[in-house]
């Protein structure tokens, strides 16, 4: 197997489209044509990862975080970053990160979160805009059922949790063909009228290359009439955060002990607590300072995320509970996820999941 076909599996798990703009994610080292050996899964790309995959004849590391995140002018090795880089490319390690595409799947990051508290009835707390699309085209109406079935297969005509999802009318199309032409039906040099559908179906952005390639071959006409638009709806089973409901009520001070052992952190930092129990659970996973509204909107008791800054806190004004578990803590899952999902697709070489702590903060 090819380091693209492992590409391929990942991109099904965490299509690459739905990573933020501002995120580095993909191949970020390496050639996708060269054949696995081994992968290893780890949340970061250090050297001693990059150790542990020369030890282990692992030559495709999968990682959550990108090693390079901004543009690299010098390779001296004078930081970690071009160490690491510098270091895989010499041993002919290949780099993959996936971060923020992991981000805004559904079963992804924060998905996993949900899993290790236990909660129930889990909605993303940010759908993503932009993501969904439009095709609209014409088609001779006996051909209308045909077309629909194949662009259905090719993963067209699914909102939410529904398939096979689309409008159709019927009409009257006109067209001539001119000379150099080979029309599959009317005459060249007459125009024709022909009784046709127009076909109106949605599909998710990454889809968008299979989509166009399964029209163009199910489609009987030479030239193809017809339009992509991106949607203003919400995708809701892509976005960031996530947000559910625990079995049952659990007091405050019980539930931030709780989730102190369940991800092992040393401390969990909180804002004020609120003197009622805890029973709706909004969690994102990495940096979530940016969706404290979205968890109050969202009617949270608790916001559990990492990175919050000193003022951050006010912003819990008496609403919900702000616990930050930190960075490492709130992804430390994910990498078993990654590895349990490779290890599902991939069966004929080894899937490793990485024993380094890559943690670069210690609790006293």
């Amino acid at each position: 197997m090819q380091i693209k076909e492992v590409i391929q599996h990942l991109e099904v798990l965490a299509p690459m489209s739905y990573a933020e703009d501002f995120d580095n994610v993909g191949l970020l080292v390496g050639n996708k044509n060269t054949t696995v050996t081994g992968i290893l899964v780890t949340l970061d790309t250090l050297e001693t990862i990059v150790d542990e995959a020369i030890e282990k004849n692992c030559n495709l590391i999968v990682s959550f975080h990108p090693i390079v995140f901004k543009g690299i002018k010098k390779f001296n090795g004078n930081n970690y970053v071009e160490r690491v880089v510098m270091k895989a490319i010499k041993h002919d390690i290949a780099i993959f990160a996936i971060h923020t595409a992991l981000d805004n799947t559904y079963h992804g990051v924060n998905d996993m979160i949900c899993e290790q508290l236990g909660l129930l009835n889990r909605k993303i707390l940010i759908p993503q805009s932009g993501s969904i699309k439009k095709l609209v085209t014409f088609v001779p109406e006996k051909e209308a059922d045909s077309l629909l079935t194949k662009l259905f297969e090719a993963g067209a005509g699914t909102i939410g949790n529904y398939e096979n999802c689309s409008f159709s009318s019927n009409g009257i199309g006109t067209f001539k063909a001119t000379t150099n032409t080979n029309p599959s039906i009317g005459e060249i040099g007459q125009t024709h009228h022909e009784k046709e559908t127009k076909i109106q179906i949605t599909f998710p952005k990454h889809l968008e290359s299979d989509i166009i390639k399964s029209l163009h071959n199910n489609h009987s006409y030479e030239e193809i009439a017809y339009e992509i638009t991106t949607l203003e709806n919400k995708n809701q089973h892509i976005g960031m955060g996530m947000i559910g409901e625990l079995p049952n009520e659990i007091e405050e001070t019980t539930f931030l002990r709780h989730i102190k052992k369940i991800f092992k952190t040393g401390c969990v930092r909180h804002s004020s607590l609120l003197g009622k129990p805890i029973k709706k659970v909004a969690v994102l996973g990495g940096s979530g300072s940016f969706a404290i509204k979205n968890a109050q909107a969202a009617g949270a008791d608790i916001f559990i995320t990492a990175d919050l800054k000193y003022h951050q806190f006010y912003e819990a004004e008496n609403k919900l509970i702000l616990a930050d578990i930190g960075h490492y803590e709130s992804e430390q899952y994910t990498k078993n996820l990654i590895v349990s999902y490779l290890r599902k697709k991939i069966s004929n070489f080894a899937i490793i999941l990485s024993d380094k702590n890559t943690n670069p903060i210690q609790y006293i």
